[in-house]
């Protein structure tokens, strides 16, 4: 099996396939002819908008993820992107209909209210996120006022991330090799180099990725500036009654208290330390002081003989046998996603950058994308994506409503993957080698967890600060990445990524902000999980599932105390992740002693 590429079919044929036209002409219909709200504003009346609305969301998803997808594996399929766009102007044009309903629930008596989600089990499914919403109250803006902003965000704020897309799924990057040949390919596949153990390749795949990130740097600073700028003007119109710090919407939205991601950060940067000394540890295996940018993400150097490559099937065969540790459902699951052709890893020259979980919603058909580069970054990368779609997975009979999880808890199941595969490796390596090349893994998360996801949330807060006053250059923004990583990476980097800003997606994604902190969380979160497995026994998978299907319902402090009885707002939650990551590290830095001094 070669690394393989999407089969959409569950879905739609393709981009003409007659089903999908009806589809789409259905939505558009039903959007025209949403009814409007009675002066009385009757409560069958709201509780028929939230049905309506809830069936037409399912389908509109559907095409929209249909559209994504391939468009992802062909950034140049201009229909595609067309369609993209047209199911984001949908979205707003449903969610401008639905506007004066939501503002009558949001703003309704809690007796009322109750009336109104207590009818029967198909509207109480709908509690929670209701409820959320009213928490929200005092920041509406008008009705009128909300329908116009959500529809200027479609060619305003969603735009600048159709751009930043658009720009790196057609960039191609010239490697220039030490033997003074040069290779032009795509950035995704330049990019996936990083992973690998090409180590004639690895430098000069970043250095063509710098430069064409210093290419486009202008377009990338617009791109940031004026997704920030957006944010910025509307919390700024939100704060009638009550002021909008620029963070709220994000924590709101990870369903966590500011005191729980004070505690996190905090713990993260009292032990800066771990991160860096495994930075050191990497350094060393590379025969260098201090790690440099373009080998931070690669493949443990061999200590003897070649690096070990993996073709996809072997990662399956890994990933398989890691889950059935578990539960032999697990293992199952990823036949389910292999045999019915619902991964896509194929590199291809103008697939997007990045990997990422998506589902059809009508079917919950879950759905994996990545570039496939041969490394056990790869084996992780893919049991990190199956972690996510297993998540869904596991909610399939779930009401929708009752499915859509936040990112801090959306990175549970997905790190809980990856820690399992590393630990089956880990069990099942018969020398010090095979130890050492299992627990390079786990350095690597560690640097990129507790390192570099900190630097991330670190600019970019530095960055909304800076850019509530003014516009900041691709100079300045260059500048504030450079003093940020050094602050974090410390001695452990060779030199900072000063346009990471710039070849970071997350920055540049216009639905949310601040897609940093819930990698820390979720990696934090699920080595606390995890580290139930052994104490609980025959009966720790029944109640992971229970935790996994109770994400879409709960917030995060809740989950946490519901299932690990323990309070995320004290330090000590997340310092007792972190003393298993340290020894984990020590564990490399004793073995990798015992061969290297000899």
């Amino acid at each position: 099996m070669t690394a393989p590429s999407w089969d959409l079919s569950i879905a739609f044929q393709s981009l003409q396939d007659p089903k999908l036209k009806q589809t789409i002409s259905q939505l558009e219909q039903q959007i025209a002819d949403f009814p409007q709200l009675d002066s009385d504003a009757a409560i069958s009346q709201l509780q028929h908008a939230i049905l309506m609305k809830e069936a037409i969301t399912v389908n509109l998803a559907t095409v929209a993820s249909y559209a994504n997808c391939v468009a992802s594996v062909d950034s140049a399929n201009n229909e595609a992107k067309a369609l993209v766009n047209h199911m984001t102007k949908l979205g707003s044009a449903l969610s401008q209909v639905f506007s004066p309903f939501l503002d009558s629930i949001v703003n309704s008596p809690l007796e009322q209210f109750e009336q109104i989600i207590s009818e029967n089990e198909e509207l109480n499914a709908h509690r929670f996120l209701l409820e959320e919403e009213r928490k929200l109250v005092e920041n509406r803006l008008s009705v009128k006022e909300e329908q116009l902003l959500s529809a200027m965000s479609v060619d305003g704020k969603n735009a600048w991330g159709k751009l930043y897309d658009n720009i790196t799924g057609s960039m191609k990057v010239t490697l220039e090799l030490a033997d003074g040949t040069e290779e032009v390919m795509g950035l995704s596949q330049a990019a996936s180099i990083l992973y690998g153990s090409d180590t004639l390749r690895r430098e000069p795949a970043w250095r063509a990725i710098q430069q064409g990130m210093k290419q486009n740097q202008e377009s990338f600073s617009a791109i940031l500036n004026a997704l920030a700028g957006w944010r910025l003007t509307e919390y700024q119109k939100r704060s009638k009654e009550k002021s909008v710090h620029f963070l709220e919407p994000s924590l709101h939205g990870s369903r966590i208290e500011q005191a729980t991601l004070d505690s996190m950060m905090s713990v993260a940067k009292k032990n800066r330390e771990v991160g860096q000394k495994a930075g050191r540890l990497m350094a060393k295996m590379f025969g260098t002081e201090q790690l440099t940018p373009w080998d931070q993400l690669a493949s443990m150097p061999p200590l003897v003989g070649e690096a070990s490559n993996y073709s996809f099937d072997e990662a399956i065969d890994i990933i398989k046998d890691a889950f059935s540790g578990v539960s032999q459902e697990m293992a199952d699951f990823v036949d389910v996603m292999v045999k019915n052709g619902w991964i896509d890893a194929a590199p291809q020259e103008t697939k997007r950058l990045g990997a990422y979980c998506t589902k059809f919603a009508d079917s919950r058909t879950p759905l994996v994308f990545m570039t496939w580069g041969n490394s056990m970054s790869d084996v992780l990368t893919l049991a990190h994506e199956l972690g996510h779609a297993f998540h869904n997975w596991v909610m399939r009979d779930m009401p929708l409503c009752t499915t859509r999880y936040p990112m801090t808890l959306a990175e549970t199941a997905s790190i809980f993957a990856e820690n399992v595969v590393r630990d089956a490796l880990l069990a099942k390596a018969k020398t010090k080698e095979d130890k050492i090349e299992m627990l390079w893994e786990e350095l690597s998360s560690a640097l990129a967890l507790t390192i570099n996801i900190p630097v991330r949330y670190e600019f970019e807060k530095a960055f909304y600060e800076q850019r509530s006053l003014k516009e900041l250059g691709a100079e300045d923004l260059s500048e504030l990445m450079r003093v940020t990583w050094e602050e974090w990476y410390g001695n452990s980097m060779s030199e900072a990524d000063s346009l990471f800003w710039a070849s970071k997606l997350h920055f540049s994604i216009p639905e949310v902000s601040f897609y940093n902190y819930p990698y820390l969380f979720g990696y934090l979160f699920s080595i606390g999980v995890y580290a139930r497995r052994e104490a609980k026994g025959a009966d720790f998978y029944g109640d992971y599932i229970n935790l996994l299907r109770d994400t879409g319902t709960m917030r995060a402090e809740e989950v946490v105390q519901k299932h690990l009885q323990m309070d995320l707002t004290q330090e000590t939650f997340w310092q007792q992740s972190l003393d298993r990551v340290c020894n984990q590290i020590d564990e490399f830095e004793r073995l990798i002693n015992t061969i290297l001094d000899k």
